[in-house]
């Protein structure tokens, strides 16, 4: 095929901010499920969908939309509910506990999309003008926020967390900051992605009064059902206009695969963001899905898987602390996974131990976790996902096993790998 001359060029045609892009980075990007793997990097459930199955493992009947549970294959010829009433009735049944408020959620509270990565988008195109807004992240947090800033070509101002008081708000700082009237929202993530920490409804109150800053709140509760009871902010929407409570069945639910998200919010901003999501955003079986889910069956499964990881959670952080070379957990212990630091032979928490410990874990045992050690504070740090009792039993061995041979060689180098894409993946921004 011969070449074609054309006037176009794509440095000049595309917009600087997207030819700029470093792109998310997913945790399949660099070790792929073989069916061997043990995946402990992604935060996924690894006890399954809390869905409510029969014997066989198929939901309730087996014909083509006649039976409750049931995906209507017959009907895939016709669009979705562009409005996903009853699916949002049902996730604010859920979180109508009135912990926190007298009042109560209905559906013009709720904006569901593909995943909270959606909601996180959308409330960036309601909310920022490009090139003169800007958003407020406090890092390490989750890394959608910055990407999805700067596809929307929109500043970030980092305050970090108090990386010595269990990664809390430094909400002094925040404060200041938001003096600025272009920062028009803040992304707190709670708890937090990679920290695990539970913000205090304190802190949170503090933004909130800001008393000159025109701006939204986000609060990111995607790994809010491993909490203490009560934890989750949903409801308190209700109180404040200016907050947004973003959730995911990714996480407890187990249906990361779904890619259902909703924001809860006051219903003006909720008629804001389903005003500019596209027509049919939610497929009829994400729909489906999500409403089997949310019945009382399946939320009976989801309550038993959740306490066997929050048991394999205290496990880990009994039996960890017990290997030689395992340092502090960093953080809290408010999600499915740990944030711990490795340790070189001086007794510092070390990045070439916890790299070099992360790439034989995945290349040679089979195990794969997330390297954190670059993330503000998280120096040489692993991300550990709460496995299934046989998964995390299988951890333990190998990772001290692993951990005592890159220590004991003396070097961190895992040899065979690429340096240049080693320091790629230590320097990535994922989630």
């Amino acid at each position: 095929m011969s070449d074609h001359k054309a006037a176009f060029d794509l440095s000049k045609c595309a917009r600087p901010n997207i030819l700029a892009l470093e792109p998310y980075r997913c945790a399949r990007d660099d070790y792929k499920d073989d069916g061997t793997n043990i995946l402990l990097d992604a935060n996924e459930n690894a006890y399954g969908p809390a869905l409510e199955l029969d014997g066989e493992g198929r939901l309730a009947g087996n014909g083509n939309g006649g039976g409750e549970g049931e995906i209507d294959l017959l009907g895939l010829n016709r669009y979705p509910d562009p409005h996903q009433n009853d699916l949002k009735q049902l996730l604010c049944n859920l979180r109508n506990t009135h912990a926190h408020t007298s009042k109560t959620l209905t559906p013009a509270n709720l904006f569901v999309g593909v995943g909270s990565d959606e909601a996180i988008d959308a409330l960036l195109r309601c909310f920022c003008a490009p090139s003169r807004d800007r958003i407020l992240t406090c890092p390490p947090t989750y890394g959608m926020y910055t990407v999805s800033a700067c596809v929307n070509d929109i500043r970030v101002i980092s305050v970090p967390l108090l990386a010595e008081k269990d990664f809390s708000l430094d909400t002094q700082s925040i404060s200041n900051s938001l003096s600025d009237p272009s920062i028009k929202i803040v992304y707190l993530c709670s708890p937090g992605n990679p920290t695990g920490t539970l913000l205090p409804k304190k802190d949170i109150v503090q933004i909130l009064q800001h008393p000159t800053w025109n701006g939204v709140v986000v609060v990111d509760e995607a790994y809010i059902d491993f909490a203490p009871e009560g934890s989750s902010l949903a409801e308190w929407v209700l109180e404040w206009p200016n907050l947004v409570v973003m959730q995911t069945l990714s996480k407890a639910f187990g249906l990361a695969g779904i890619r259902l998200g909703a924001a809860f919010t006051s219903p003006e901003i909720a008629r804001l963001l389903n005003s500019l999501k596209a027509p049919y955003n939610i497929s009829s079986p994400t729909s489906a899905l999500a409403q089997k889910a949310l019945q009382p069956g399946s939320l009976r499964v989801m309550e038993e898987k959740r306490g066997r990881i929050i048991a394999q959670r205290e496990r880990l952080v009994k039996e960890l602390p017990k290997i030689p070379g395992i340092g502090r957990f960093r953080g809290g212990f408010a999600s499915n996974f740990l944030l711990v630091e490795m340790l070189g032979k001086d007794g510092e928490p070390s990045n070439e131990v916890a790299l070099a410990v992360y790439e034989r874990l995945a290349e040679e045992r089979g195990v794969v976790v997330r390297f954190r050690g670059k993330e503000f504070g998280c120096m040489g740090c692993l991300r550990v996902t709460v496995g299934t009792e046989e998964e995390v039993e299988r951890f333990l061995g190998e990772i001290k096993i692993v951990l005592g041979r890159v220590r004991g060689s003396g070097s961190g180098k895992a040899g065979g790998k690429d340096e240049e894409r080693k320091e790629k993946e230590a320097n990535d921004v994922i989630g």
